[in-house]
């Protein structure tokens, strides 16, 4: 029995969501996989109610779920800020999900900016350190407000979270068994402290895959050939914040955040599956936004959970659905958003 916490979120959360779970039910049933899921009311129209962004107890409640299945969290009443950091990053943190994510991957029928590119030019994997480096928090301010202010934020990297990412990279490189090559994206030019620490240990682990090619680009060279030459990429290991942009270039080359799905993953404890785009308040109700990125991401949760069959069940699925959408942006898919869903279900 997979045990699942699920978060709808704000927004449009709640609309991809309901299709996810159409579709993990659906392979569910096809599959003989027994799911229980339990809904949880985190997010903005919740803290606009209580006041509070996550109850007393959340956090321990969370550690008996297998995963947490995600919608969105963003509310446009609610200061920017306040729900990302007492939501989405307590739970990163205090669950330890140490490692996000970030498959880049163009489907056929998807359309890319990047001219002359097609799905066989974009096929890789992002893998971002997800509880250290600036997003800590460790830093402040002097003499706030006025003409000498001070503002200190520090970058951290520990031996500790920096092998297990690189170790997890490593592994997976090897998993995919595609071109077997692990890029490190990093500033070691600049960032002679913390990203020294990566170099050296990128170098050390990669003693222990010696299967594995290792590469290095500094991060403004990597955002450079994602765009210019993105078949040169097979899996790409960041820390934090550099993870944080150049997923967000990704998601556009593989044809926007319609698509684009992500895991924060704890390999030992739980880890929690999102579409990458926001709440898209706008949209709320209309029926018309695409649920392609979090069908992906419940395709992800499966096989994380080790449902091997059934994700990529889904992701065929999810593929020959693409291939009878108009566009992956909201309103133009020529379906509505729970027709989207029925038809990877069709698929399946």
């Amino acid at each position: 029995m997979h045990k699942i916490a699920v978060i709808p979120g704000d927004g449009t959360g709640p609309e991809v969501v309901r299709e996810g779970l159409k579709v993990l039910k659906a392979a569910a049933a096809k599959f003989k996989i027994a799911f229980q899921f339990t809904e949880f009311d985190y997010g903005g129209a919740r803290y606009l109610r209580t006041g509070e962004t996550l109850p007393e107890g959340a956090i321990e409640g969370l550690r008996g779920f297998r995963a947490i299945y995600l919608g969105a969290i963003g509310h446009p009443e609610v200061k920017p800020g306040i729900l990302e950091t007492g939501i989405l990053l307590r739970l990163r943190f205090e669950l330890d999900q140490y490692i996000n994510l970030r498959p880049v991957k163009l489907y056929p029928n998807v359309e890319t900016p990047l001219a002359g590119k097609g799905p066989e030019h974009i096929d890789f994997v992002v893998v971002r350190e997800n509880t250290e480096d600036l997003y800590v928090g460790i830093g402040g301010f002097f003499k706030k407000g006025t003409p000498d202010e001070v503002a200190l934020q520090e970058m951290v990297a520990t031996r500790k979270g920096v092998e297990r990412c690189l170790r997890y990279a490593f592994e997976l490189t090897r998993r995919r068994n595609r071109m077997k090559k692990l890029t490190l994206c990093a500033k070691t030019n600049v960032l002679t402290y913390a990203h020294d620490l990566w170099w050296r240990a990128f170098n050390e682990v990669a003693r222990d895959y010696p299967d594995i090619k290792p590469d290095y680009a500094h991060v403004d060279a990597t955002t450079m050939w994602m765009v210019k030459n993105p078949e040169w990429f097979d899996v790409i290991v960041t820390p934090n914040m550099f993870g944080d942009i150049i997923t967000d270039l990704g998601a556009m080359i593989q044809g926007g955040m319609g698509v684009a799905a992500g895991g924060n993953i704890n390999p030992q404890g739980v880890s929690m599956f999102e579409p990458i785009g926001g709440s898209a308040p706008k949209y709320t109700g209309q029926g018309v936004i695409n649920p392609i990125a979090a069908i992906l991401a419940a395709q992800m949760m499966l096989e994380t959970l080790g449902e091997a069959e059934a994700a990529a069940a889904v992701e065929r699925a999810a593929v020959k659905a693409i291939g009878r959408m108009k566009s992956m942006n909201a309103g133009q898919m020529g379906f509505s958003t729970s027709e989207v869903g029925d038809l990877v279900v069709a698929g399946l």
